[in-house]
């Protein structure tokens, strides 16, 4: 056993030797920016975009209070037995049934779903009130659209106008 170990530990010093080598060997190279310019996208592109990300983004917390949820009234269903009780498992406890892990990944999909739906409405109601600001305003009216400052000054701004 004490061979098999030496021998991967010579062999990892000697891959890890290389592959310092073969950095160092090869000319520092300015990497392109891996930023995505979404500014050339129609606008119900980037609204799903955001929908995905707030969907996707909520599911962990939600998925952790449809597990508390459902093992809370697993808790009373059972007479507060303590091999259901939430949060805290110990190691007797009752595992959840296939009917409630899919009673709990289901609420916890749909409530994700909810509030990334919530999300969407909010800023299209934002949006609304923005244009309707924007048409009520007096004929000739220059709009001012602010811009944060440039993050190093003296950077030139980029073609699509933003730092």
């Amino acid at each position: 056993m004490i061979r098999l170990i030496k021998f991967f530990f010579v062999i990892f010093l000697l891959l890890t030797g290389f592959m310092i080598h073969a950095q160092s060997a090869t000319p520092a190279t300015v990497m392109p920016s891996t930023q995505f310019d979404t500014s050339g996208l129609p606008l119900w592109v980037r609204d799903l975009r955001r929908a995905e990300i707030v969907a996707f983004g909520s599911f962990p917390f939600t998925m952790l209070f449809a597990t508390t949820a459902v093992d809370t009234y697993r808790f009373f269903n059972n007479n507060m037995d303590s091999r259901y009780a939430p949060l805290f498992k110990s190691a007797g406890a009752v595992a959840m049934t296939e009917q409630e892990q899919i009673i709990t990944i289901t609420s916890a999909v749909a409530v994700s779903l909810l509030i990334s739906l919530a999300d969407f409405l909010i800023v299209q109601y934002k949006r609304y009130k923005q244009t309707r600001r924007n048409n009520n305003l007096p004929e000739g009216t220059p709009i001012i659209i602010r811009k944060p400052a440039q993050e190093h000054p003296g950077e030139q701004p980029s073609e699509s106008g933003t730092p």
